[in-house]
């Protein structure tokens, strides 16, 4: 994982990790379980919002990042509300940035104690937004990129409502054993991964949708060819397909 794993967009709807930094930063002091903020893009339309779309960025970003997609998707969602709420971590990696939590210990068991630990915080905002927008776990979506993808696969299973949909761009399922547990939630989920991802390989993704099939999940994968670590044009026009399925917009193909 790189010292900074945030993207931009440009006009060819490509994002990207940005460059790496070896800056150092310190963890921020929290309560048990802090409360979540970030930006937000209202509903296009005007109205009340019918479904949430939850962004959760990637290391040493913040929600800034992925918020530059919602007027994209406002296009295709007019009644949904975007939120991309900020990890609650300073950057231990990155100066200026924020983690969900560390990857300075890449081992299996601290991967799996550091996503253990944000789980409930993120379930705590969901939560609050759900009952902000008088909405229900099945009209909410979530979109995580690289670190937000490892943190929506890890702990919507286990959130205590179905959600829409997960869509997870270059990512990965850090504990697949947590998926044996018999009471989880089984999410539509879709991963999409560049073939020539340096950051988090590409094999990560096949790996986990195996993992996830396995455990009764209806998951797919998919590659954009020659990507690195980024979300490109193809790849954004395939997540925003699943979420039409998602939500219900637009009809299941019959396989």
């Amino acid at each position: 994982m790189p010292p900074r794993d945030s993207i931009f967009a440009h006009p060819g709807l490509i994002v990207q990790a940005a460059p790496n930094s070896n800056s150092m930063c310190k963890e921020i002091s929290m309560t048990d379980t802090p409360v979540l903020s970030g930006p937000e893009q209202a509903p296009t339309d005007g109205k009340k919002p019918d479904r949430l779309i939850i962004f959760l960025h990637g290391l040493g970003a913040n929600g800034d990042d992925l918020i530059s997609l919602a007027p994209v998707l406002g296009q295709v969602f007019p009644t949904a509300q975007f939120l991309a709420p900020n990890a609650p971590e300073e950057c231990d990696m990155a100066p200026m940035g924020l983690q969900w939590f560390s990857l300075q210990d890449m081992s299996r068991e601290q991967l799996q104690a550091g996503v253990d630990s944000v789980t409930p915080v993120l379930h705590r905002y969901l939560d609050d937004q759900i009952a902000r927008f008088s909405v229900t776990p099945d009209r909410v979506a979530i979109v995580g990129f690289s670190q937000g993808t490892m943190l929506a696969l890890h702990a919507m299973p286990k959130y205590s409502g179905l959600v829409a949909g997960v869509l997870g761009y270059s990512g990965m399922l850090i504990a697949p054993e947590s998926l044996a547990d018999e009471n989880i939630r089984k999410p539509p989920t879709l991963l999409i991964h560049g073939t020539e991802d340096p950051v988090v390989p590409a094999e990560m993704s096949k790996v986990s949708g195996e993992a996830m099939k396995m455990a009764g999940f209806d998951v797919e994968v998919a590659y954009s060819k020659g990507l690195g670590h980024s979300i490109d044009e193809a790849g954004l026009r395939l997540g925003i397909e699943f979420l039409q399925r998602a939500f219900g917009d637009k009809e299941v193909p019959e396989t």
